[in-house]
Order: structure tokens, then C-alpha cells, then sequence
């Protein structure tokens, strides 16, 4: 099977990248725009005949999109997130092919849930911030282009190569660096949100199964069980072996004080938000809870999520502990 996988170095398409190597069976290109991409093509950008040229050539009986930007600008993510997705669903309908689209969604898509809810796929999309709003649109232009596609909505990913601008990735380097100053003690703001958080090797089996699949339509991501950024936190403590306490502030909208991380942004800017807090909006639009149905995935993919939440967060405090 030819796939052509498009954002293999981004966190999400570097595991997908490895799942799909281990198979004997897949024979793999990366088109992306940096160096290392077998083929160099930048898809914000590249227009959507030159990519069809592109697939008639190739014949991928798979592309798989894990490309996009998680941060920047409406005017940025709307170019990477959609135009690009826009140029791909182009090229495809042009190509001769017949490729199977597998497009990574998220769940910002969804925006708030009530507390408590589990969302599932027919729930109505309202994104809370610009970045939903950009990926719910490339996700309805894959639906409505007329393929054969599906889009893989992901919850919270985290794991081994979690980015540092994460709420879990500064929580780990919040961590190191009271560990480092040998300080007995680490006041973290805003970790009453609950977010439900899915390792993304699982993603990764989740989109290699998706590639074989003929389920078309939208599939929830992740474990089905919310969990609060305070209990990932003391999960943390404990895997990190760091033994002092853990004091949650309850502050206001403002700048990041001395000795004390915001887990909602980085400590050199004002802090936007106080997770969980009030009407204050967690970063990725969602609002204090979510949590997603994912009987979905298990009837049409046969995929359940399988590593645990500690694991993922042992794997993110070694990455963390090697800058020490």
C-alpha cells in the first residue's frame, strides 16, 4: 500500500510516521516542507495542480494529512490549517488516483462541553478560538469534497515529544526547574480544567487503522475519560520523585508572578487566562471540561486507546529530567 503522509515532522506525524514504517506492507512518502520530507512541497502555499501532478505520479492509495499549525494568528492558522487542506481536497478531486483521505481534526473543533457530557461526533461544532474555527473548516471541506475521507478528531495528545508550550509540557518544565533551584514547594495556576488526554502513539494506531479502514464520516480520539490538570499534576510529582508541595493559586487575569507558573501560558507574557477559573477560557477554546464518546472508533476502527496517562507523563518528565 503507497501512502503519502504530508507533516511527518510535526508531533502527531512523527509517530504516525513510525507506525507506518513498522508495517511491512505500507510504502511510505513524506511530502512536507522542510528538508528532510522526501518531497519538498509546501501545501499553504503550493497550488493545487502542481500536487495533482504530484499524485498521478505517485498513486498513493492513501494520503494522510497530519499537517497544520497550532499557533499564530487567525490570518496564519486559517492559511496552514485550511487553505492547505483546501489544495489537497483540489488535487485529489483532479487526480486519477482514488486515494483514501484520512484528515487529523481535533477537538477544538467541538468548543465547550458541559460538565460531565462526553462528546460525541454529531455533537455541533462551536469553536471557541480562531485555531477551532480553522480546523473545523478544513474538517468540512474534506467532508464535503466528495472522497473518500475521514476525519480523526483528536482530543488532548500527549506523550514522548509533547510540545514545551503545552499546559503539560510547562508543567513538566515548571517542575524542572523547582527541582533544579532545589525549591520545596511549586505554585502552579489554573489546574482545576479537565481535558481528556490520549497518548499519541494511540493516535498514531488510531490513523494507521483509519488508513485501512473504509469508515468514512468524523471519529472521536481519545480515552472517554476526563481528567483534571491538578491530578496530572500530582501524577507528575510523583514520577518526577519530587517531593515538595504543590500549592494551586487562585489568581486573577494577569502578569505571571515570580516563583509561580501559569500552566495556561508562558511565564515571560501575561497570563490570557486562569484555567478553569470563572469566564476565563482555557487556550484551546474548550472551555473547563471535555470529554469524548469514543464508541465510534471502537465499532468502525477497532481501535482503543491502550497506554495510560501515567505512562505518557513518564515519558514527557524524561524529556523533561534530560534538560536538568
Amino acid at each position: 500500500m503507497r501512502v503519502l503522509l504530508l507533516g511527518a515532522n510535526g508531533f502527531l506525524g512523527r509517530f504516525v510516521a513510525d507506525r507506518l514504517l513498522a508495517d511491512p506492507a505500507v510504502h511510505l512518502t513524506a511530502l512536507g516542507r522542510g528538508d528532510d520530507a522526501d518531497v519538498r512541497f509546501d501545501l499553504a502555499g503550493g497550488s493545487p495542480g502542481a500536487l495533482t501532478r504530484f499524485l498521478d505520479a505517485v498513486h498513493p492509495g492513501v494520503v494522510i494529512n497530519c499537517a497544520g499549525a497550532t499557533r499564530g494568528g487567525a490570518r496564519e492558522l486559517t492559511r496552514h490549517n485550511t487553505v492547505a487542506v483546501a489544495t489537497v481536497c483540489e488535487a485529489l478531486r483532479r487526480s486519477g488516483c482514488g486515494a483514501r483521505l484520512v484528515q487529523l481534526g481535533c477537538a477544538s473543533e467541538y468548543g465547550p462541553s458541559p460538565h460531565g457530557s462526553s462528546t460525541a461526533e454529531d455533537a455541533v461544532p462551536r469553536p471557541g478560538g480562531p485555531y477551532g474555527v480553522s480546523k473545523l473548516a478544513a474538517s468540512e471541506l474534506v467532508l464535503g469534497a466528495g472522497l473518500d475521507a475521514i476525519v480523526l478528531r483528536v482530543f488532548s495528545p500527549v506523550g514522548p515529544g509533547t510540545p514545551a508550550g503545552s499546559p503539560l509540557g510547562r508543567l513538566a518544565e515548571a517542575m524542572r526547574r523547582a527541582m533544579q533551584a532545589g525549591d520545596g514547594e511549586l505554585k502552579l495556576g489554573g489546574l482545576g480544567v479537565q481535558r481528556d488526554f490520549v497518548d499519541v502513539r494511540d493516535v498514531a494506531r488510531a490513523v494507521h487503522a483509519a488508513s485501512l479502514s473504509a469508515a468514512q464520516g468524523i471519529v472521536n480520539i481519545g480515552t472517554g475519560r476526563a481528567v483534571k490538570l491538578r491530578d496530572a499534576a500530582a501524577v507528575l510529582a510523583r514520577v518526577a520523585g519530587y517531593a515538595g508541595a504543590l500549592h494551586e493559586l487562585d489568581l486573577p487575569p494577569g502578569p505571571v508572578r515570580p516563583g509561580h507558573a501559569t500552566i495556561g501560558a508562558p511565564r515571560s507574557e501575561p497570563s490570557p487566562e486562569h484555567i478553569g477559573a470563572g469566564p476565563f477560557p482555557y487556550p484551546d477554546g474548550c472551555g473547563a471540561w471535555q470529554q469524548a464518546d469514543v464508541r465510534t472508533a471502537r465499532d468502525r476502527l477497532g481501535w482503543r486507546p491502550r497506554i495510560n496517562l501515567e505512562e505518557s507523563l513518564a515519558d514527557i518528565w524524561m524529556e523533561a529530567a534530560c534538560r536538568i
